[in-house]
């Protein structure tokens, strides 16, 4: 019986895709995955790179006073609000956020502090207080203050996400809630408005 030989076709051996979407996934556009040593170790790491939000607000108003400040969030941990102003006078001077990022009519038409747990006016620290309290900012002698602040309840995603609302810094001392003045309960009695920014987001 006269010999067979059977020929096998064999394709070139492809390597398997690290990730493998269903086809009826849609595009996911925040993360590009590329071929590295690393593999999955590199993705994770590209995925935690992603998770940083990053926003900057510009301050001006009709004085001198001017500033820029850039707030930063790693994940949903708190945000880090890195101020610095010039033009003020020497001391200490209120710092808030805004309910709106309106500028129409100046730093006047940004609203109340941003407050949507329905507070009264309070310290950072304090558990009673407007998620837009940050305190006092303090200026040098050459009228500038530069300083980072770090709070819980100022995120740059979410329902209560600070972007497009105001910054402010105000002319007087914040009293923190505690000076017993009839407006102490809603603004800390810290006078006008110097000067104000809205936040925007901006790239890391």
């Amino acid at each position: 019986m006269a010999a067979q030989t059977v020929l096998f076709a064999a394709a070139a051996a492809q390597p398997a895709p690290l990730f493998q979407a269903p086809s009826s996934a849609r595009p996911f556009h925040s993360l590009r995955l590329v071929s590295s040593p690393g593999g999955a170790a590199a993705a994770r790491a590209l995925v935690v790179a992603d998770a940083t939000k990053k926003a900057v607000a510009v301050l001006k108003g009709t004085s001198q006073v001017e500033g820029v400040v850039t707030l930063t969030q790693e994940d949903d941990g708190p945000t880090s609000v890195n101020v610095r102003i010039t033009g003020l006078t020497p001391g200490k001077h209120g710092f808030h956020l805004h309910q709106f990022g309106d500028t129409t009519n100046g730093c006047i038409s940004t609203g109340p502090h941003f407050n949507p747990n329905g507070m009264t006016h309070g310290a950072p620290e304090d558990e009673i207080r407007h998620a837009g309290d940050l305190g006092n900012i303090v200026a040098n002698d050459e009228g500038i203050a530069e300083t980072t602040i770090v709070d819980s309840q100022i995120p740059l995603s979410g329902p209560n996400a600070v972007v497009g609302r105001a910054l402010v810094v105000h002319e007087l001392e914040d009293d923190l809630g505690k000076g017993g003045h009839e407006l102490s309960l809603s603004t800390g009695n810290a006078g006008g408005r110097l000067a104000c920014g809205v936040v925007g987001l901006t790239p890391l």
